[in-house]
């Protein structure tokens, strides 16, 4: 949560040539100009387009890429580099397709893409990450090793870093993709683990398919760090289960199973999580941590219910689980690909994790962003999967634009993890001229996640930056801004002018093209340097 971190995503075809491959194109609108990739010279945004009225929506999509070809380089049928992954039609009557490049068939990782067809038929936008002519690459796309076998490889490199591991939360799992890594293109396996000792992780691993090395890592669990002296001494009501003489902390009247469980401080070579199903004689609990766990649980689940008709953190009513005395004094929470953990704290630094209401909502948000965008936790798309999670902590929690102040520094008042009116309080750049380039911290997600808190707190409250002034709309407009963006908009590898014109394009679609809405989040970017 915090960078306190100790380790660890067409026109016609071709016509004779007469088209040529254009950095910007000639025939751009002044008003939605087409984005492109920096270095793939292939679109990252476009804006509006007329479909022929007799096609359908899903015709529609395959007429769109076949009519924007050129634009990604294509040379033959398009349905052989796109895949339809997914489909959503929202409660404005438009269809939302998530898109996704494949080579060979094989899907190539990052490289997503979302297209919005309006209830009229038309496309409104294209939002993606398209990399052109793979067939020149070089790329390999026949296996040399089996999947058991890649995770094998994993879990022997991730022991390697981290110790002795005796049980995974879950089975690892691993994918085929072409993976885009140091200017080349590598047939992979990706090897998704999650842990929590003897430490807590979403461990990503790129396994190189044709001989079993490792070609990247990273871990997409973030850290935050606490302390566990308990809560903060207010009285909360939460949902149990009365079985067998005990009621249990497993919760099941919103439709969902919302359950906290005893982790019973398991050292590093013995997780066994989620632990012991945390249970009472009456229906008073008196473990803190417990108590904080599950009724802050229950208020994230409904928030995002309440107010998108969001169904648990997947939209489709996953469970929501929860480990509290994970470790001894750890000074962590962290959202594992599964489930929730938190540990204790050591008692300075921080109190119990899981007394801060926006602590909970920062890490479930990410369960939220894995189910929609699935921001890559890495650069700037980590950072935007960092700062997603502070809005909606800020969100959810309600009384201030400070992140973490109810855990950090029990013995300072005051203070906070990040400010998100102010992030340079606490170390964090607020413009992009002042980002992070460095490798640490998987790129600088905690730190430049300081950018886009600026910009989502001047779109809230107003207030001037950089010499310019922002009109605010308040918290709820500019939670179903951002709220939509995430789940239709931004794809896997977003940067931050991704994040701008996705903002953009959902005040379109919430308030119209030419509300105070739009020119509010436009000037926010611009106040930050992200254009």
């Amino acid at each position: 949560m915090k960078k306190l971190v100790t380790s660890a995503g067409l026109a016609m075809a071709l016509v004779l040539g007469t088209i040529p491959f254009a950095s910007s194109p000639a025939h751009a609108s002044p008003t939605d100009p087409i984005k492109y990739h920096k270095q793939y010279k292939t679109p990252t945004f476009m804006g509006k387009w007329d479909a022929p009225s007799t096609k359908n929506k899903q015709d529609i999509v395959w007429t769109y890429l076949n009519n924007k070809k050129n634009l990604f380089k294509i040379r033959d049928n398009v349905q052989s580099h796109f895949q339809i992954i997914k489909v959503q039609t929202d409660e404005l009557g438009m269809t939302h397709y998530r898109v996704r490049e494949v080579y060979k068939g094989i899907p190539v990782y990052g490289s997503d893409q979302t297209i919005h067809v309006q209830k009229n038929g038309d496309v409104a936008s294209y939002f993606g990450q398209f990399i052109p002519e793979l067939e020149n690459k070089h790329v390999a796309t026949k296996a040399e090793i089996s999947r058991e076998e890649a995770i094998r490889q994993a879990e022997t490199a991730l022991q390697k870093e981290v110790g002795t591991i005796q049980e995974f939360v879950g089975q690892p799992s691993a994918d085929l993709y072409i993976y885009p890594y140091q200017d080349q293109y590598k047939l992979t396996y990706l090897v998704k683990m999650s842990t929590v000792q003897p430490k807590p992780g979403y461990w990503f691993y790129f396994i190189d398919a044709t001989n079993g090395s490792v070609i990247n890592k990273f871990n997409a669990a973030n850290d935050a760090t606490g302390t566990g002296k308990g809560v903060l001494g207010d009285t909360k009501t939460f949902d149990v289960t009365y079985s067998g003489g005990y009621y249990y902390l497993d919760g099941t009247s919103r439709g969902i199973e919302i359950a906290t469980y005893d982790a019973k401080h398991v050292p590093y070579y013995s997780p066994n999580l989620p632990g012991t199903l945390i249970r009472s004689s009456s229906t008073t609990f008196s473990d803190p941590a417990a108590v904080d766990a599950h009724a802050y649980a229950e208020r994230v689940y409904d928030y995002y219910k309440n107010t998108f008709g969001r169904n648990s953190y997947d939209n489709k009513g996953a469970p929501i689980i929860s480990s509290v005395h994970v470790g001894n004094k750890w000074n962590n929470a962290a959202w594992i690909g599964t489930q929730m953990v938190y540990g204790d704290g050591d008692g300075t630094t921080f109190r119990t994790l899981s007394g801060g209401l926006d602590v909970i909502g920062h890490e479930l948000t990410h369960a939220v962003t894995q189910s929609t965008a699935d921001l890559i936790y890495q650069g700037e798309s980590g950072a935007l999967n960092e700062s997603i999670s502070d809005i909606f902590g800020a969100m959810i929690d309600s009384d201030d634009w400070d992140i973490g102040e109810d855990v950090y520094t029990p013995g300072i008042a005051g203070d906070a993890l990040r400010s998100m009116s102010d992030p340079t309080k606490y170390g964090d750049p607020d413009n992009y001229a002042n980002r992070y380039t460095g490798p640490d911290d998987n790129g600088g997600v905690h730190t430049n996640s300081g950018i886009n808190n600026k910009a989502a707190y001047l779109m809230a409250q107003g207030g001037s930056a950089y010499g310019v002034q922002v009109s605010g709309i308040g918290r709820a407009k500019t939670a179903n801004i951002y709220y939509r963006a995430l789940n239709y908009y931004l794809y896997s590898s977003s940067n931050f002018s991704s994040m701008r014109q996705a903002a953009i394009q959902a005040a379109t679609d919430l308030y119209g093209a030419n509300s105070a809405e739009v020119n509010t989040v436009k000037n926010a970017y611009s106040a930050v340097g992200v254009y």
